[in-house]
């Protein structure tokens, strides 16, 4: 599994010009499920997204993570995360799982997320869909679970 984790102001996703979820300060979470992923990639996903580090504190230094600020989450699925670009010009996608598992197990994720008690809204699987955001920092990272 793949996430690109960005510390957002604010985050919408709309499918066909129409606003499906939105949330405010907090982390948008775009995840890409790999073949082979199950309940403990999701497990350690969730672990990561919810005490990462990465809000400030009363310093300014990134000591705090979203649970710390009670802040909220969008979960997107983004399968181009797993494209392989390093032969060619046309990525390949045979590291993403099937669209039936990869749902399920994106679903998961943001169900393991919800647990928390924060605010998660998701994307629409499958869809094309508008993600817009406000990127505060900006800060964006990638997180991949290991490998056993």
């Amino acid at each position: 599994m793949r996430a690109v984790i960005q510390r957002v102001n604010s985050c919408s996703v709309s499918v066909d010009g129409q606003t499906i979820s939105e949330i405010g300060r907090g982390l948008l979470v775009l995840v890409a499920v790999a073949r082979g992923d199950g309940p403990a990639e999701t497990s350690f996903m969730a672990d990561k997204v919810l005490n990462l580090r990465v809000f400030p504190d009363g310093d300014g230094k990134m000591n705090l993570s979203v649970l710390d600020i009670d802040g909220e989450l969008m979960v997107v699925s983004q399968f181009t995360l797993l494209g392989d670009c390093r032969k060619g010009r046309r990525p390949s996608f045979v590291g993403a799982e099937e669209p039936e598992a990869a749902e399920r197990l994106y679903l998961e994720l943001a169900g393991a997320l919800a647990e928390s008690g924060l605010k998660v809204q998701t994307g629409e699987f499958g869809a094309m869909m508008s993600v817009e955001l406000e990127n505060w920092g900006p800060v964006t990272l990638v997180i991949d679970t290991p490998r056993g």
